[in-house]
């Protein structure tokens, strides 16, 4: 499926949001605590994880555990809602830095994987579905500081494409041994958080579209998966505006 570059539609719906601003306090905290529950439960089932987004509200909301359900799923939805948690805190602030998303992952995955999490992979990994080949586990530290040293020039992109482009490029290192792609969500919503964006979610329903936008990417191309995301933006921005009218006629 083709998707349609949006970032001019992205900018007019964030002017409107723009007119809603500044949120009040119970604002803020309403719309963190729905984006809490969307973004875990729908980066999770990107992967696999079986918890729906009712379930996953009780886990997180309740401690509740889900009979049936394994427990790393559960441990995938806690750890989540933690590493969202740092995202609101790191959003505070401009910079992106190395020891940001090595917590990210860690607060992600420690309870699944102690040893490995917030640290580099010492293995090969491989890719399902596709015949890409991410670096060798020798070569991830000198990848990932080149990654890092361009940021700079990366945010003089338009915010959504600056946001993409983190997402890609994280994944197509592919760091860690496990948790690659919800750690580049995570970056990818600190850059939109950063520059002001609501959280951006890509429905497990529309996986096919992303991983066919990543192996094009892998491929040379990087617009199909810049269009992608900020498709993805627009939704979720037309979402949050629908939540802000939602607040302001209460």
């Amino acid at each position: 499926m083709n998707y349609e570059n949006r970032l001019l539609d992205n900018d007019r719906l964030q002017e409107r949001i723009r007119g809603h601003r500044p949120l009040d306090a119970y604002e803020v905290k309403q719309l963190k605590e729905y984006y809490r529950i969307g973004l875990t439960y729908t980066s999770n089932a990107l992967e696999g994880n079986s918890l729906t987004e009712s379930e996953t509200k009780v886990v997180l909301e309740d401690g509740i555990t889900i009979g049936g359900k394994p427990l790393k799923d559960h441990f995938e939805a806690i750890g989540h809602s933690e590493a969202f948690d740092l995202l609101y805190r790191l959003a505070e602030r401009q910079e992106i830095t190395e020891a940001d998303i090595l917590d990210l992952h860690r607060l992600f995955y420690y309870r699944i994987d102690a040893e490995t999490a917030g640290k580099y992979r010492e293995r090969n990994v491989i890719i399902t579905g596709t015949d890409f080949t991410p670096p060798a586990p020798a070569a991830v530290p000198s990848a990932m500081a080149e990654f890092l040293g361009n940021l700079p020039s990366l945010r003089s992109l338009h915010p959504v494409e600056y946001s993409a482009m983190l997402h890609l490029q994280l994944v197509t290192i592919h760091p860690f041994i496990d948790g690659n792609g919800r750690t580049a969500r995570l970056l990818m919503n600190l850059a939109l958080l950063q520059a002001g964006y609501p959280i951006t979610i890509i429905p497990p329903i529309i996986r096919a579209d992303y991983i066919a936008a990543l192996r094009t990417s892998n491929k040379g191309d990087n617009q199909p998966f810049i269009n992608f995301i900020s498709c993805c933006v627009w939704e979720s921005q037309k979402e949050y505006l629908r939540l802000l009218e939602s607040l302001d006629r209460s």
